[in-house]
């Protein structure tokens, strides 16, 4: 049996590195992105390791080519890259904050575009984008970051539309707060901002991801917004 083959990124920890040990354990090939990938997997056969910039045009053409190289084929794309850049006016950092822009946003559209003119060839594919419950809403001093989520929502809502009567699909998941490293600079963690016990875990979307994947194929999910108890928002 030929393996599906996925590309994932911002692979190196949290949402992407849980997704690409879950791929693995359920027997896709996969190519990880991360800044510091290298340190995170060995590479294998079915494990490719890209530390590419997310940052550059070229690069989600790069890490397609690699794929259909190793593999012969694509499958998946999880676009998960990004950063996070919330503060009041007074506080934050705009330079930060046009990355998280460029990143979330210009590259992940550059990626998903790239991705969907390959399966728009090949007549088969499935594209996963790590958004978030605040591109559903926003609230004080996360506007720029919204504003990225909102853009995803948009574009993946668009597309859906457009693939309709295709066998490509597109998902965005929508989680609430995940405990990852986005927020290892934060003076006061999201769980006590928002008074939450038990945030979820990177292992929980890497679980929606396979729920997602292993749906017959005549199911599509466009939405999959999963929160932890007590997230009001």
């Amino acid at each position: 049996m030929i393996k599906k083959v996925a590309i994932v990124t911002g692979a190196s920890s949290g949402i992407g590195k849980a997704v690409c040990t879950t791929l693995l354990n359920n027997s896709f090939c996969v190519l990880a992105n991360g800044r510091t990938i290298h340190s995170v997997f060995e590479k294998s056969d079915c494990l490719g390791l890209n530390d590419g910039d997310m940052l550059l045009p070229e690069t989600p053409q790069l890490l397609l080519d690699e794929a259909l190289e190793k593999w012969g084929r694509c499958d998946v794309i999880f676009v998960n890259a990004g950063i996070i850049e919330s503060n009041n006016i007074e506080n934050i950092n705009i330079d930060k904050m046009c990355e998280m822009i460029r990143l979330k946003v210009e590259m992940t559209f550059r990626l998903i575009y790239t991705a969907l003119k390959y399966f728009k060839k090949v007549g088969d594919g499935h594209i996963i984008i790590t958004s978030s419950v605040m591109g559903t809403k926003t609230r004080e001093n996360s506007g720029a970051y919204s504003a990225c989520n909102y853009a995803l929502e948009a574009l993946s809502e668009s597309l859906r539309m457009e693939l309709s009567d295709t066998n490509i699909k597109i998902t965005c998941i929508e989680p609430g707060l995940v405990e990852t490293g986005l927020h290892r600079d934060w003076e006061v963690k999201p769980k006590e901002l928002l008074d939450i016990s038990c945030a979820l875990s990177p292992q929980d979307i890497a679980d929606v991801v396979i729920e997602i994947l292993t749906k017959p194929d005549h199911i599509r999910i466009p939405k999959y917004m999963i929160l932890p108890k007590g997230h009001k928002i």
